[in-house]
């Protein structure tokens, strides 16, 4: 029987989660009028979005929101059999000396994040890209770390963090369904012990001792 999927967060807490993003990218940028906004698809875009909106209610200024898809960028691209599925990216406005704000729901390894750096790279060089996750979950595999981060959710490997959006899936929520916990292993060492114990009570018993 499956896991029963775990909520860590509904629609109130991801709106806090965001906003709170918001706030802390004005404070640490002074303002506005240098940022711009890179939300990777899809729903890392949708979360973008999100952001800009509530960065323009708070200072009344309207931030260029871009998307990206780095699927061509990944480090493990030419090694699947299955070519991805390219989905359009719209950078539609210079980056270069802007204080970039790249936006992912969920940040694992870091790789998804190292691809999005490269493909920035190539549309010019800004002053600088900040981070921004809706959800850190761990288990980082480059060292990569997230300047503004709406929730840490420690997890196992093996967890699937699934993470809706109302523009997508019709409602705002987090959710984990647990993975499978690893077996324990037992060493050949230990049991080939075993097996010669079993040998010698088969002889004691042939023997006649008790």
């Amino acid at each position: 029987m499956p896991a029963k999927p775990e909520v860590v967060l509904d629609d109130k807490k991801i709106g806090r989660a965001l906003k709170r993003i918001a706030h802390e990218i004005l404070e640490r940028n002074s303002g506005a009028e240098s940022l711009a906004i890179i939300g990777i698809l899809t729903r890392g875009a949708v979360l973008a979005r999100r952001v800009a909106e509530l960065i323009n209610a708070l200072e009344e200024v309207e931030v260029p929101v871009g998307l990206m898809d780095i699927s061509l960028y990944r480090d493990d691209v030419h090694s699947k059999l299955d070519q991805p599925v390219i989905q359009r990216t719209d950078v539609l406005f210079p980056v270069v000396d802007r204080n970039v704000i790249l936006i992912d729901d969920v940040l694992f390894t870091g790789r998804t994040v190292r691809a999005a750096l490269d493909q920035i790279i190539d549309f010019g060089r800004p002053r600088s890209i900040q981070l921004a996750v809706l959800v850190d979950r761990g288990h980082r595999e480059l060292p990569i770390k997230a300047d503004y981060v709406g929730a840490n959710i420690p997890t196992n490997v093996s967890d699937q963090v699934v993470v809706e959006v109302a523009e997508k899936d019709g409602r705002d929520q987090v959710h984990v369904i647990k993975g499978k916990p690893a077996g324990k292993r037992t060493s050949g060492k230990r049991k080939q012990k075993s097996g010669r114990s079993g040998k010698r009570a088969r002889t004691d018993r042939k023997g006649g001792v008790r």
